[in-house]
């Protein structure tokens, strides 16, 4: 056996590492003649084959549009949406389906809840706060609203080991706060937030917070009803499931009190030239066709997560991270960038006298 440091003997995982990587197809592609390592989960996911048949079987057997046809097809169709409406229900512990809002993606679901909620809540003078860890999607939404509204937007600021100061969090919040927005597991620190605590401090002051999961969600179980957030977040892609598909999730007395987002297709309930009526939670924020393949895929990628079992995922995902970790920190002029406590998914570094994508390109010429 080589003695690479990558090759110490982990704990014995609680499921088989080579029969999952059996499950994805791509992992037996050669990039520049070696076998494919692929490291960019925070990015996208790929994707297992239980997935990949689940598309294929919606485009070949039952393609049709849903909610809308008597036909035997759009029932089919229909029933196998509403199951991963279920599902993901289950998935997130939310109360009822009706709380779960199809999206395309984490930043639409950023977008839906900046201008429906936001655009009733917030108004000049209010202020916005988000952290230092967020990823874009749950950043410039907020700005916007800010330039539009003439809001102010804070920002928690980071220590040095990665991890947000809460002491300062704690002195941000007043009166005028409206919102908190706050990522769950960092996309570039694999920080994990303590949202529980975030949220409690925001609750004792009556403002709402949102949580942005997408990188939480295919690491650590999420129970919305235990954290008590207002709003919760995720895209599928980054769950082994397809691109343009994501989830809301809303407390559904916030939701039933929000205006549409967008119009069109399935969220009226009855249109005429004088007056038109929405539909019901969930489909008044599902306007139009929906990508109920994606939609699809996403259900059958959660059950195949939940075959494994989160919790074993984030045991060997924790070994993973320490054995990086460890090894990283031998390589010189190499420094990790952060340090928290509790992380998830990701480590970052820099390399002195190596610009970032140079070291990109030379992983890449290794596959």
């Amino acid at each position: 056996m080589s003695s690479h440091p990558f090759n110490r003997v982990l704990a014995k995982p609680l499921f088989d590492v080579r029969k999952i990587r059996e499950d994805f197809p791509i992992l037996k592609t050669k990039i520049h003649g070696h076998p494919l390592v692929y490291l960019d989960n925070a990015a996208t996911t790929q994707k297992p084959q239980v997935v990949i048949q689940a598309i294929q079987d919606y485009y070949a057997q039952i393609n049709s549009n849903i909610h809308r046809g008597v036909h035997t097809l759009s029932e089919q169709a229909t029933q196998r949406y509403e199951e991963a409406r279920k599902t993901v229900q289950e998935f997130v512990h939310a109360s009822n389906p009706r709380e779960i809002i199809f999206v395309r993606g984490a930043t639409e679901a950023v977008n839906l809840v900046a201008q429906s909620f936001g655009r009733q809540k917030v108004h000049e003078g209010d202020e916005i706060i988000i952290s230092t860890l967020e990823h874009h999607s749950n950043i410039v939404p907020w700005q916007i609203l800010c330039e539009e509204t003439g809001a102010k937007l804070r920002v928690i600021p980071i220590g040095d080991n990665g991890e947000l100061l809460l002491d300062q969090y704690e002195n941000l919040i007043h009166s005028q706060t409206r919102l908190v927005a706050v990522t769950h597991v960092s996309n570039a620190l694999g920080t994990v937030n303590p949202v529980q605590k975030i949220i409690e401090i925001a609750h004792d002051r009556n403002v709402p917070v949102l949580v942005d999961g997408a990188q939480a969600a295919p690491h650590i179980e999420v129970d919305v009803q235990a954290l008590d957030c207002d709003f919760y977040l995720f895209s599928g892609h980054k769950l082994y499931a397809p691109t343009g598909i994501g989830v809301l999730y809303g407390k559904e007395s916030l939701l039933e009190k929000m205006s549409p987002y967008q119009s069109g297709g399935d969220m009226i309930r009855s249109v005429t030239f004088e007056k038109t009526t929405y539909n019901a939670l969930p489909y008044k924020f599902e306007a139009g066709t929906p990508n109920v393949a994606g939609t699809i895929g996403l259900g059958v990628a959660i059950r195949y997560l939940n075959t494994i079992g989160l919790k074993n995922i984030a045991q060997h995902e924790k070994e993973l991270i320490e054995t990086l970790a460890d090894t990283l920190s031998k390589i010189p002029k190499l420094k990790i960038v952060g340090t928290p406590q509790e992380r998830a998914g990701a480590v970052s570094f820099v390399l002195e006298g190596a610009h970032p994508h140079d070291v990109g390109t030379v992983l890449d010429r290794e596959g």
